[in-house]
């Protein structure tokens, strides 16, 4: 099966600092992966040129079953691609409702003419609900979103992403300020979501990463040290000593 993005010899020096160096690894269409590693190992910088933010020194980024390069397009062409990011503080609009929230996302796709003239039919109201009942918001459609808790809100900006139709999902950090319960709500919503599309999760916390049960790479100086389960790469001693032995 071929690889829904593949990175291949990614480098980037912001003013002297060789944030990613030399990175090669790819993902395929509908899996989890889990990337961890130490501050300043690249994991921001590998999203920031997944979604067309930063632009790398030299390597290649392909995309997609035509193998597209990501590096010719701008950040609004990727999005459209089917690449979604979630940031690590939620960006829902507070004092609109979780249905009005999840509808801005549907409008958004339309393109800039396209929106203006934009009215929502039944089709998009049926959506809604659907995107609601699949990150767990079915109850919660009529609250504002300023009134939810802190994994609610993550939640509504999961539905706005899949409002995009991505193909590939990547979330920074999701588990960071979640309750229990509200992280092995996260967990199941991304196991489910990586059936059909591809899911990318950077993460810090182990617990969680164990949780997910998924492959894991683990980034060093802006390079692979490690990949495999868990298990594996927590047992291989460049990783210890590096990250887990701190």
């Amino acid at each position: 099966m071929s690889a829904l993005l593949e990175v291949s010899g990614v480098s980037v020096t912001f003013d002297g600092f060789r944030a990613i160096n030399n990175l090669s690894f790819s993902i395929g269409p509908a899996e989890l992966r889990a990337i961890i590693g130490p501050n300043g190992a690249g994991k921001t910088t590998f999203m920031d040129i997944v979604t067309g933010k930063t632009r790398p020194d030299e390597g290649r980024v392909l995309w997609g079953d035509y193998s597209q390069s990501l590096l010719k397009m701008s950040e609004a062409e990727i999005a459209r691609a089917g690449i979604g990011r979630k940031f690590q503080r939620p960006t829902v609009f507070e004092d609109q409702s979780v249905a009005e929230n999840l509808m801005m996302a549907l409008k958004a796709r339309r393109g800039p003419f396209a929106v203006l003239l934009w009215r929502p039919g039944s089709g998009d109201h049926d959506r809604v609900a659907e995107l609601a009942g699949e990150v767990g918001l079915a109850d919660q459609l009529p609250r504002k979103a300023g009134e939810l808790s802190h994994g609610q809100k993550q939640w509504v900006e999961i539905g706005m992403l899949l409002a995009q139709e991505p193909r590939l999902l990547l979330v920074d950090e999701p588990a960071a300020g979640m309750t229990l319960a509200e992280r092995e709500h996260t967990t199941r919503l991304l196991v489910e979501l990586a059936k059909t599309r591809a899911v990318v999760v950077v993460e810090h916390d182990m617990d969680f990463v164990r949780r997910l049960n998924c492959k894991v790479t683990v980034l060093h100086e802006g390079s692979v040290l490690a990949e495999g389960s868990l298990d594996h790469v927590t047992k291989n001693p460049d990783v210890i000593d590096v990250y887990l032995g701190r």
